[in-house]
């Protein structure tokens, strides 16, 4: 490669990234005048702080049952009472909440880079690879995803990092395709058969140029994946394959208080029911907020 020819790639290099820079700034700030996206942020923000810092500040045994002090209602000393087995239902609320969390972030980091790579991959070589990968995410469209989940839920014993890689390999399949567009788009651009044309291996050009450049449709996508995912979580906890006692998540500790809905113990059933559908809401409403803030048109590409 000559002087000139490195010379002009490094040239369109800089100016692809001055690009990219320039639009999450333009991003950032169309984001931020969007107040209802600015509120699902802050709401996130409090739910991270009252699950994490939440356990640091109000003490409780969330390992050791109390059967004496089983199903008490809010009082002093116990602002959501207690569970069936003795367990404060706030404290409870705090350690559920972080196993939800936490599935739900990593099962969303493995979806989109799972997704991200194969997309961007497939999307780029194109032909008989793009053809034959994409069939591969066609057929495993085809299976029901709830299927899947259940399938693997009973092979594998539950565990956080369990249901983080099960979680996460059924939900790549939609990110994979949302890259692939973005790729087929990206690859006729200048700068990349600029970078074609001056040697630049094909790895380089994916992470480089298509990644780099389709990173508002993987913010858009991480945003709603961690939201299905909470959802996930909450449904397989829901039919009992879940992570067993004494670990817990909303999902969990819902199934559980409506066992006693016709007794009027509503703070069993109440907050976990609340967290879920606050924290999906949040999730969402950030994630219309950063497609909006992108220009991008849909959820689904």
């Amino acid at each position: 490669m000559s002087l000139e020819n490195v010379a002009v790639l490094g040239a369109e290099d800089s100016a692809g990234a001055d690009t990219s820079q320039s639009a999450v700034r333009l991003a950032l700030a169309a984001f931020t005048r969007n107040r209802l996206a600015a509120v699902g942020l802050v709401v996130v923000v409090a739910l991270l702080l009252f699950c994490f810092v939440g356990p640091l500040l109000y003490h409780t045994d969330q390992i050791h049952t109390r059967l004496a002090m089983e199903t008490m209602p809010p009082g002093t000393g116990r602002p959501l009472g207690t569970d069936s087995v003795g367990y404060d239902e706030l404290g409870r609320l705090m350690a559920g909440g972080q196993t939800t969390l936490e599935v739900a972030f990593g099962a969303a980091v493995v979806a989109v880079v799972l997704g991200v790579l194969w997309g961007a991959v497939a999307g780029y070589v194109g032909g008989f690879v793009d053809g034959l990968m994409m069939r591969i995410v066609d057929a495993l469209l085809a299976i029901p995803a709830i299927l899947l989940l259940l399938f693997l839920a009973t092979v594998f014993r539950p565990s956080v990092p369990m249901l983080i890689i099960v979680v996460g390999v059924t939900a790549w399949l939609v990110p994979a395709r949302l890259i692939r567009a973005e790729a087929l788009s990206l690859r006729s651009r200048e700068y990349v058969l600029a970078a074609k044309t001056m040697g630049v291996r094909w790895p380089t050009i994916i992470f480089r140029h298509i990644i780099t450049n389709s990173i508002g449709t993987i913010m858009v996508n991480a945003t709603f994946q961690i939201a299905d995912a909470i959802l996930v979580v909450a449904a397989l906890s829901f039919l009992g394959l879940g992570i067993a006692p004494p670990a817990t998540n909303w999902g969990a500790m819902l199934s559980d208080g409506l066992n006693y809905t016709y007794s009027g113990y509503w703070w069993l059933t109440y907050p976990p029911g609340i967290a879920i559908v606050l924290t999906v809401l949040a999730f969402n409403v950030v994630g219309d907020g950063v497609r909006d803030a992108f220009g991008l048109d849909s959820r689904h590409g």
